[in-house]
């Protein structure tokens, strides 16, 4: 089950199976495309969480040969590399396959030291798609992917801090927290930022359009005036 609380500027969204530590099947996967889908243009970072302990224990090995489920998670993974919201994993616990990947699709990820990422399809005779295994290498780095990769080594959240894997340590609380830093700051800015670090087609538009925006006279009157900018996404 997939809860969605509303924050303003600041969507939660929440898996909800705490009797699989989260563990995501068909049916959480679609109610997480669905959530994401349903986040509007005002809503300017996507926080995604687990409830119970956990962010995500990996997929529910019920079905998860089945090509749908595949496709319906790497479905899920675009939506949450491509939003134009800034997305930002906030784990605690496990966070294995389908969870590091989750988490590696965000944007930006806070962890408690003693989260647990980790693929451990080696475990299970699965393969991730390539996809996962460029993203992992660019995130984590050559060496830790291919540990994880490789030899389905565990990451603790205090490693993947010192590697550059997770940007803050901290709780939940504290990933929201930075949430509704970063939801004041200019959205039009940060949506071309990402574009370019996912090197989308529209990126130069959106750098154009920041540019070109009442934000930027915003934020430069703000600056002369020392005070704090006050964006509207225009």
């Amino acid at each position: 089950m997939i809860h969605t609380e509303d924050r303003g500027p600041v969507v939660v969204v929440t898996i909800d199976r705490p009797a699989r530590r989260n563990a995501v099947d068909h049916a959480t996967l679609e109610q997480l495309a669905a959530a994401l889908d349903g986040c509007g243009e005002d809503v300017r970072v996507v926080v995604l969480t687990g409830a119970g302990g956990h962010f995500c224990a990996g997929a529910d090995l019920t079905g998860v040969e089945d090509g749908a489920f595949t496709d319906l998670l790497r479905s899920v993974l675009d939506r949450l590399r491509l939003a134009p919201q800034v997305t930002l994993a906030a784990v605690e616990g496990a966070a294995l396959g389908a969870g590091t990947q989750l988490a590696v699709a965000c944007d930006l990820r806070v962890a408690t030291a003693d989260a647990r990422f980790g693929i451990p399809a080696g475990r299970l005779g699965l393969t991730v798609d390539q996809w996962t295994v460029d993203r992992l290498a660019l995130v984590a780095g050559q060496g830790t992917a291919r540990a994880m990769l490789l030899a389905a080594e565990v990451v603790t959240g205090a490693d993947a801090h010192r590697i550059g894997l997770v940007q803050r340590l901290g709780s939940p609380e504290d990933g929201l927290a930075w949430a509704e830093e970063i939801a004041a700051l200019a959205p039009l800015t940060l949506r071309a930022h990402k574009a370019m670090l996912e090197h989308l087609p529209d990126a130069a538009a959106a750098r154009e359009r920041a540019w070109a925006s009442e934000d930027l006279q915003e934020g430069l009157a703000a600056f002369r005036e020392r005070r704090r900018p006050a964006f509207r996404g225009r």
